[in-house]
C-alpha cells in the first residue's frame, strides 16, 4: 500500500491500517524460518539475501507505523481508545525488530547450529512463527470487530484466538527448555562463546512468540475496554 494514500484508508476504516501493519510484520517473521534453513545448511550467501529481505520488511514496516502515529486522527468516532490502537502497534512493530536483530547477529557470527538439535531447533523456529501467523489473524479480525460494535461472536472468536496465543507461547517456552538440555549436553564439545552465543539466539527465537502474545494481550485489553 502506497505510503501517501494512508489517509485514504483511514477515512476507509481507522483500524485497516493496524492490519495492513501486522501484514508486513508477519510478512517479516516468516523469512525467519527460510533464513534458519539456509543457516543450517551454512550457506551464508543465502542467509545474507534473506537478511536483506528482513530488513526491507522491518523498514517498511517501521515506516507505516511512523505514518499511522503522524497521521492517526484524534477524534475517531470508534468504541476503541486513539492511546490503545497506538499500544497496539508499538507492540506488533517491535516482533519486526526483534526478527531483525536475530538475522543480523545470527549472519554476523555466521553461527553454526549443532546438527544433533537442528531438527527440533526448526520445529521450535516454525512454532514460534505460528504465534505470529496467529497475532496477525486476530488482528485482521479487527474490521469485523468494529462492524459488530465490538460485540456478540466476533468477541468470542477473537477472544479464542488470544487463549490459542497463550498455548502457542506455553509450546515454545517448553521447546526452549528441552533445546536448552540438548544444548548443555554438548557444551564440552563447543567454543564456550559460541555456546553462550546459542543460549542467546534461543531466547531471542522464543521472544518472537513472546512478543507475539503481547500482541493478544494488548487486543484483550482494548476489547475489555471498548
Amino acid at each position: 500500500m502506497p505510503l501517501n494514500n494512508i489517509m485514504g484508508v483511514f477515512a476507509k476504516s481507522p483500524i485497516k491500517p493496524l492490519e495492513e501493519h501486522i501484514n508486513k510484520v508477519h510478512a517479516c517473521s516468516e523469512e525467519l524460518t527460510k533464513f534458519f534453513k539456509v543457516v543450517l545448511q551454512q550457506d551464508w550467501k543465502a542467509a545474507a539475501e534473506i537478511r536483506l529481505k528482513i530488513s526491507t520488511l522491518e523498514k517498511e514496516a517501521d515506516a507505516l507505523k511512523r505514518e499511522i502515529r503522524l497521521k492517526l486522527p484524534s477524534g475517531l468516532f470508534m468504541p476503541v481508545e486513539r492511546t490503545d490502537m497506538l499500544e497496539l502497534l508499538t507492540q506488533q512493530d517491535k516482533i519486526a525488530n526483534i526478527v531483525k536483530d536475530i538475522a543480523g547477529r545470527v549472519l554476523g557470527r555466521e553461527m553454526v547450529i549443532p546438527e544433533s538439535i537442528a531438527d527440533d531447533f526448526e520445529k521450535y523456529v516454525a512454532r514460534c512463527i505460528d504465534a505470529t501467523a496467529l497475532a496477525k489473524k486476530a488482528i485482521n479480525e479487527l474490521d469485523e470487530l468494529l462492524e459488530t460494535g465490538f460485540r456478540g461472536r466476533e468477541v468470542d472468536l477473537v477472544e479464542k484466538m488470544i487463549h490459542e496465543l497463550d498455548l502457542i507461547e506455553d509450546d515454545t517456552d517448553t521447546m526452549q527448555i528441552r533445546l536448552r538440555k540438548q544444548l548443555r549436553s554438548l557444551e564440552s564439545e563447543l567454543n564456550p562463546v559460541d555456546v553462550m552465543f546459542l543460549y542467546n539466539i534461543i531466547e531471542w527465537v522464543g521472544a518472537v512468540a513472546d512478543q507475539a502474545e503481547r500482541v493478544g494481550a494488548r487486543l484483550e485489553l482494548m476489547l475489555a475496554r471498548s
